[in-house]
């Protein structure tokens, strides 16, 4: 398996309008993109940081994975993705080696990448999700 550097940390945020201001203002960065993921049911805002992404994360639906999470733990670090060539092989290499995946086939992101979610409970709480840049083949 081959992951090559840290795509992205997802942030869970009440509102991408409330907190934008503090990552511009307070902390120097720039968004560069805002994009509704219907079928996740999230509006998302994108900063870069070195090779880094920092991915505020804004709930569509009160029913929403989002939502869901900000009403448990409150707003912060939601997940933590890591590029890779192929996000099918590694979802081949890491449930053979008995990771539970909550995606077993790449889905379509954000940004365009092909994304796969590992579930938390196989990578000592960490929400992992593998990205893939299908425009970088």
């Amino acid at each position: 398996m081959e992951l090559t550097h840290i795509e992205h940390l997802g942030i869970a945020v009440k509102s991408l309008e409330e907190a934008i201001p503090y990552y511009e203002e307070m902390l120097g960065l720039k968004c560069y993109s805002i994009e509704e993921v219907k079928d996740q049911k999230v509006k998302t805002a994108f900063f870069k940081i070195g090779q880094t992404k920092l991915e505020l994360l804004e709930s569509t639906d009160p029913e929403g994975t989002i939502a869901k999470f900000i009403e448990k733990r409150g707003e912060g670090v939601h997940h933590v993705a890591f590029s890779t060539p192929s996000v099918q092989t590694c979802l081949n290499e890491l449930e053979a080696k008995g990771v539970r995946l909550i995606d077993k086939a790449p889905r379509k992101g954000a940004e365009g990448l092909n994304i796969a979610f590992l579930h938390p409970k196989s990578t000592h709480g960490v929400l992992t999700e593998i990205c893939e840049d299908p425009n970088k083949k």
